[in-house]
């Protein structure tokens, strides 16, 4: 299999006078959390909703930053846990650390804020889906959240361009 080509895909399409837009294709049924919620409940979020990631919002419903699966993953946490147990060993002088004290170090309760990814690519709900497919590529993201009056009223992620394209709606 050859390896990663771009390919641009044009969603003006003869017979459409007006590019479609944000608010065509969005998803509106928008699952969010606040920064303060645990990791645990965020992953129980994604899998209710069979959802991937979910945007974090502040009490006016503006979004802070993204949650995905890879966030939750914790994709560096063996590298950096690895460090810590060196320093850790070395501080404790051949001793035996207490195990009560290692757990409250390997096992903070993260929250959203600790984990999610910013600032958040966002777009407004007249933001034409060329934009947003040039967006998505140049990001390297999934999905962007649509924005009207700076709080979150959708989202369009991939998924939702492929299924505009393969309705013919583009």
């Amino acid at each position: 299999m050859a390896g990663k080509a771009e390919v641009g895909i044009s969603f003006k399409r003869m017979g459409h006078q007006h590019a479609m837009k944000a608010r065509d294709v969005m998803n509106s049924a928008v699952v969010a959390v606040r920064p303060d919620m645990s990791i645990d409940d965020i992953a129980k979020t994604l899998r209710e909703h069979r959802i991937s990631a979910v945007p974090v919002i502040n009490e006016a419903g503006s979004p802070l930053g993204m949650v995905s699966e890879g966030d939750l993953i914790g994709r560096d946490e063996t590298d950096r846990e690895a460090r810590l147990d060196w320093w850790l060993t070395l501080l404790a002088e051949g001793e035996a650390l207490n195990p009560e004290f290692l757990a409250s170090i390997h096992a903070p309760e993260r929250r959203a804020r600790d984990v999610m990814t910013g600032p958040v690519v966002t777009v407004g709900e007249e933001t034409e889906i060329d934009e947003i497919a040039r967006l998505l590529t140049a990001h390297r993201i999934k999905r962007v959240p649509v924005l009207r009056g700076g709080r979150i009223v959708g989202i369009v992620s991939r998924a939702d361009l492929v299924r505009a394209l393969a309705e013919g709606k583009m």
